[in-house]
């Protein structure tokens, strides 16, 4: 197999596997047997933190489902700055351009912090979705999915103020990586103010800004690489004021729905 890692390769457990497969939204409605399959085409791929699975704008060969760790998608900006677009967590599939003929990446993906990842070279899973079709229609689900949160952060940058953002971005942020504290939730992934204006759509200024404003009035902890959300439930309702003030509905269930996952039993 081609690997654009620079960590080991090996045979995966297959139990482990197919229970981690079992999870991925890609092989749901698979039988076992169907499922063993799967995992008999991939390898097991171990790499270090601040490894990078892929590069933007290299040849697109092998697709990852992430079974332990965390991965950051990147995209470099007009200025050369990496901009972070979105973290990939257990369970979670990466890389699928290498499922298309002739395609390069089209950003970049680097472990957070030790990752162990399934890997399967680019023909291997097409020709998996050849044999059991279930994977294809999951597969074009889970893209109409990934358009609709295009839409809504398009939406966000086209009709939100910058505190609404910011609060949206933090709140999503904790969905995915947040976890309880003493002080309140953690968001536990090295998180620069640059990186949270880039997507945001604003500037290290306004968000510089907007975090310190926050923090005086208690709502945040934010350190240089680290924010702590002190009193999010006051987050939530700057990010739903665009609802109240508009009479949509969506974007209030969408944060109605982080409120309820970032602050469930998620403890270290």
């Amino acid at each position: 197999m081609a690997s654009d890692v620079g960590g080991s390769i090996e045979l995966p457990d297959l139990s482990e596997a197919i229970r981690i497969l079992q999870q991925v939204k890609l092989f749901l409605g698979l039988e076992r047997t169907a499922l063993a399959s799967v995992a008999s085409a991939a390898r097991t791929v171990q790499v270090k933190p601040q490894t990078f699975f892929f590069r933007q704008g290299t040849h697109a060969e092998t697709v990852y489902v992430l079974q332990r760790g965390r991965v950051r998608l990147c995209q470099a900006g007009p200025e050369g700055h990496d901009v972070l677009l979105r973290l990939i967590g257990p369970g979670e599939i990466f890389g699928p351009t290498a499922t298309l003929k002739d395609r390069l990446y089209p950003v970049s993906a680097q472990a957070v912090r030790r990752c162990q990842a399934l890997a399967w070279e680019g023909r291997a899973m097409v020709r998996l979705m050849e044999e059991h079709p279930r994977i294809a229609l999951n597969a074009i689900e889970d893209l109409s999915a990934h358009i609709q949160e295009l839409r809504e952060r398009y939406l966000e940058l086209a009709t939100q103020r910058v505190e609404q953002r910011v609060a949206h971005a933090l709140l999503r942020l904790a969905e995915a990586e947040g976890w309880r504290s003493t002080e309140g939730l953690m968001i536990d992934v090295s998180l620069s103010r640059q990186d949270l204006a880039e997507m945001t759509g604003t500037t290290l200024y306004t968000v510089s800004r907007t975090l310190r404003r926050w923090q005086r009035r208690g709502l945040v902890k934010a350190g240089r690489q680290r924010v702590t959300l002190l009193r999010s439930q006051e987050l939530i309702g700057i990010a739903e004021d665009h609802a109240t003030t508009s009479g949509s509905d969506a974007p209030r269930s969408q944060t109605g729905a982080l409120a309820s996952s970032c602050w469930a039993s998620r403890r270290r």
